[in-house]
């Protein structure tokens, strides 16, 4: 059986986050009411004592009776009661089976979803067909010693982090609104600077709902030069792993590098709160840009970064294409095609959706 969660349904739904065998905050009910792009919903499939849970946003397709699914931003996919390498094979095509028939009775065109590179998802998305490789994501493993840790750090890396070290540089966390204020401020002027879209435009609100929460552990830190923030970040720790969710360095500071020490001082203090991993993410658009080039001065450990494209109707897909006139075989990383423009694709760092 599936059935449906939508927004109004709390409780239930973070039962059955809470109640997974492994999660993010990414799944959670909270962080999935922040997202205005369409209506959050949670496809439960329940079989005995287990079920499978699929975090989605629903959105309507303009000037028609259809739909499309997508993810939140940061790394979703499905849950469940069990690991994904211990789901059954009977479970699996019971579930495969289920969802189909929910996309065709929503009049779903496609699914896009980001995958959790720490989760063996495409084992039970692989039977739909449309697993995507985008790339690489940077990780430090917390579950070796500090001194170790630093040992794989590239030398100009270290070189760095001691300069900072002799210059005083200080980490602290911050709490309440004029944390959340200076957080946006430096925020803004780092997308400002970068030409970041629109996407990733969040105002001082969105950050204040985003670290307010008992759902999961929110917490912001900043470099310190004096009395003077140099960077900041919003780091959310979740089950042992700290997701590297929000970043922002002054641009006056920009020649010091204060990522580098940032980083350190947080995997000492992940440590002492039984953290396993600290993800650091790709490069824009998961690219092996320069962004990507630094993370990896810092680790040497790279994890496959995926994405569920899946074209559930796939004479509706096209007909959708043909009415804006996209060439099904354009050249652009950018799924569902149909809702592609070229604005939406610059600088976005997330081209996929």
């Amino acid at each position: 059986m599936l059935k449906l969660l939508t927004i109004h349904d709390k409780t239930e739904w973070n039962y059955y986050v809470k109640n997974s065998a492994e999660y993010d905050f990414y799944h959670t009910w909270h962080y999935h009411s922040l997202d205005t792009s369409g209506s959050p919903i949670l496809a439960v499939y329940l079989e005995d004592e287990n079920y499978i849970a699929f975090p989605l946003i629903k959105r309507q397709i303009p000037g028609t009776v259809y739909c499309d699914l997508t993810s939140v931003y940061g790394y979703t996919g499905p849950i469940s009661n069990k690991r994904m390498e211990q789901l059954e094979e009977p479970l699996i095509e019971n579930f495969k089976a289920e969802f189909l028939d929910f996309l065709k009775s929503e009049n779903c065109v496609s699914v896009f979803s980001r995958l959790h590179p720490f989760f063996k998802q495409p084992l039970l998305l692989e039977r739909f067909g449309g697993i995507y490789d985008n790339g690489l994501i940077i990780v430090l493993d917390l579950s070796v010693s500090i001194e170790a840790q630093r040992k794989k750090y590239r030398r100009s890396t270290m070189d760095c982090i001691k300069r900072s070290w002799k210059k005083g540089f200080l980490l602290k966390e911050e709490k309440g609104e004029e944390a959340i204020g200076l957080f946006f401020e430096i925020y803004k002027e780092n997308m400002d600077r970068i030409g970041a879209s629109d996407y990733y435009l969040f105002n001082e609100e969105y950050f204040s709902k985003i670290t307010n929460t008992d759902e999961y552990d929110a917490r912001i830190f900043m470099v310190y030069d004096g009395d003077k923030v140099m960077a900041s970040t919003i780091v959310m720790l979740t089950n042992g792993i700290i997701q590297a969710h929000l970043l922002g360095t002054r641009t006056e500071y920009m020649h010091v590098s204060p990522f580098k020490f940032l980083v350190d001082e947080i995997t000492v203090i992940g440590r002492s709160l039984g953290m396993r991993y600290y993800n650091l993410g790709g490069g824009i658009g998961y690219k092996q840009d320069s962004l990507f080039f630094g993370k990896l001065g810092l680790s040497d450990l790279q994890m496959d970064y995926k994405s569920w494209r899946f074209i559930a109707n796939p004479e509706v897909y096209q007909q959708l294409l043909d009415e804006k006139g996209i060439d099904k075989n354009l050249e652009v990383d950018f799924f569902p095609l149909y809702r592609y423009t070229p604005v939406l694709s610059v600088s976005s760092g997330e081209k996929e959706n």
